[in-house]
């Protein structure tokens, strides 16, 4: 098989002494008998998307292996270096269940100790959210944590934290990406200086639980006590934070899915890791019919998103989407400011370009600020850094996850787990539950659906393909959907956002990405976004209507779910 000039010269660059004889080893078997393999390992560089830099394990430039991510690491320890020129540097370091995650989180302490820096590492496997905590309670310059969220098992992944505790975020991680490019991989120092590495845990875990609780406890022991709670970690992280923090918070009845219990890279008992899949959640939803749970919950690998399940109106579990546990737990936590008196006009709460628009109108009717940013909850976290005269109450986003208060600076899968129980046990004390508190909630402000359309595209000629559907979506923008006029167009990469109402052309003030936003005048609102971290397209829907009354939520529910699939049938979607 031909392959290309430019690639077959990256690959003899990894045949050099550089590279360890079995990564040489590796490569020339691959090349003898999977070139097709062999030019997608080594076609690109791989990229920080949205959640940091994940890929596929193996060799080559366009994998997670010890080369790439070493160069990461140098990369960024140079940056470190121009950035605290007399500061002795600090960074902390954990890492997920994945296959080599613990071994490559020692390249990289190795990599940041050869560089004069000292590192906190974590002995075992622990929580994303824990780490972003850590970041500040150890006062630390950066934290990375090894993880691929919720990935198939033959992916890892490397996220990058600043001081703050939020991911980075432009013009910082593109002045990084240039300094990581501008090196030569035989300029990775790998020589460890093992007396700047200090292993740490239980006191870290103590202080982040402990923080955890605070934040998200607001409820009496006698509520807490008739709640029954169903949890599985879905063979990750959360199994060495979760259960502790939920019985620190006084949390008697707890069931844990034993088969899911044991972290586990090869996630043996689901088809994939994510709790957005129903499928992923059945061994708990079986649990929870066994022991008549109130509140089902399960967290991706390294514990920043979470899937709800709860009782309806007929006792039966359904599983919420993330728009609607974001908005449940949004109005619970303003309530709980308005009841302490703490809503003074400088609070906000914060979501993305493709959560619910609910969310704006939840936070309007407390009078509280709404603050809109890109995917991902680097933004979030940014918009906590840039208005430090305003107090945090929350935000979350469409894809399962949610941050309570400013004291973890990334979806938190474990103060959100609480929160979710708080919710619940309040209701359930008050003769309502979780469910019929969100129906509430679309009767004061509308009945909110939304829906998502995944496309995956694999390799080099996927990744084009996404390209064109993007270019083809500028280039021809649609004009009606689903018989409704389209009469606003925001192009995120544009910066451009056009009213066809007033024939005005309005500047986007958020950075650059690429994403295109549809609104019919219908209400509706389409979103076009390819995936940051995944070879994926993705369309967000979103159709409203008034509600009522409770009675009447399954027709107008129906009558909205109709209206998505004609949405998905004129865009050749469905």
């Amino acid at each position: 098989m031909y392959i290309e000039p430019k690639i077959l010269e990256r690959i003899n660059t990894w045949l050099t002494p550089t590279f360890d004889q079995e990564t040489q080893s590796k490569i020339k078997d691959s090349i003898a008998l999977h070139p097709e393999e062999i030019q997608d390992a080594f076609y690109k560089d791989l990229e920080f998307g949205t959640g940091g830099m994940r890929g596929i394990m193996g060799v080559g430039t366009n994998r997670i292996n010890k080369y790439t991510l070493g160069r990461n690491t140098q990369g960024l320890s140079n940056y470190l270096h121009e950035q605290f020129p007399n500061e002795q540097l600090k960074v902390v370091i954990a890492y997920d269940c994945r296959h080599n995650s613990k071994s490559l989180a020692k390249v990289v302490a190795d990599v940041f100790s050869a560089n004069g820096i000292d590192v906190y590492l974590f002995e075992d496997l622990r929580t994303t959210p824990e780490l972003s905590f850590s970041v500040r309670h150890l006062e630390c310059h950066c934290g990375i944590v090894l993880t691929a969220s919720h990935n198939p098992p033959e992916y890892n992944g490397y996220k990058v934290y600043w001081q703050d505790g939020g991911q980075l975020v432009p013009p910082q991680d593109a002045d990084i990406v240039n300094e990581i490019n501008s090196l030569a991989y035989s300029e990775i120092k790998f020589e460890a200086q093992e007396q700047r590495i200090t292993m740490i845990g239980k006191e870290v875990d103590d202080a982040f639980i402990n923080a955890s609780v605070k934040n998200g406890n607001f409820t009496n022991q006698q509520a807490k006590d008739d709640l029954t709670v169903v949890f599985t970690s879905l063979h990750g992280t959360s199994i060495t934070t979760v259960p502790e923090t939920l019985k620190r918070a006084g949390y008697t009845n707890v069931h844990l899915v034993k088969e899911q219990e044991v972290p586990n890279g090869d996630f043996p008992t689901v088809k994939s890791p994510n709790p957005e899949e129903p499928e992923a959640l059945k061994m708990a939803m079986e649990l929870a019919e066994k022991v008549n749970a109130d509140i089902v919950i399960g967290t991706d690998p390294d514990c920043d998103r979470l899937g709800i399940a709860v009782r309806d109106l007929d006792h039966k579990l359904v599983l919420l989407n993330g728009n609607q546990a974001m908005l449940v737990m949004t109005d619970f936590l303003l309530k709980q400011w308005k009841k302490e008196g703490k809503l003074d006009g400088n609070e906000f709460i914060g979501s993305t370009i493709v959560s619910t628009p609910m969310v704006e109108v939840l936070a309007s009717s407390y009078g509280v600020e709404y603050k809109e940013g890109l995917t991902g909850f680097k933004w979030i976290a940014k918009m906590i850094k840039d208005f430090p005269e305003l107090d945090f109450i929350g935000g979350g986003e469409e894809s399962f996850g949610f941050m309570v208060g400013d004291f973890v600076r990334d979806k938190d899968a474990v103060t959100s787990t609480l929160l979710a129980c708080e919710i619940a046990a309040q209701a359930k004390a008050n003769g309502s539950s979780f469910y019929e508190t969100l129906l509430q909630l679309y009767i004061s402000h509308g009945l909110y659906k939304e829906h998502l359309v995944s496309i995956t595209k694999k390799g080099m000629e996927g990744a084009q393909e996404i390209k064109q559907m993007m270019i083809d979506a500028r280039e021809n923008p649609l004009q009606n959907i689903n018989g409704s006029k389209v009469i606003r167009i925001e192009d995120y990469q544009l910066s451009k956002a056009k009213n066809f109402i007033t024939n005005t052309v309005e500047d986007i003030v958020i950075p650059k990405s690429n994403v295109i936003i549809y609104y019919t005048e219908d209400g509706s609102k389409i979103a076009l976004r390819p995936s940051g971290t995944e070879p994926k397209i993705k369309f967000y829907m979103s159709v409203n209507a008034p509600l009522s009354s409770i009675e009447a939520f399954s027709k107008v529910d129906e009558e909205l779910q109709d209206k998505i699939d004609a949405i998905l049938k004129d865009m050749n979607l469905s």
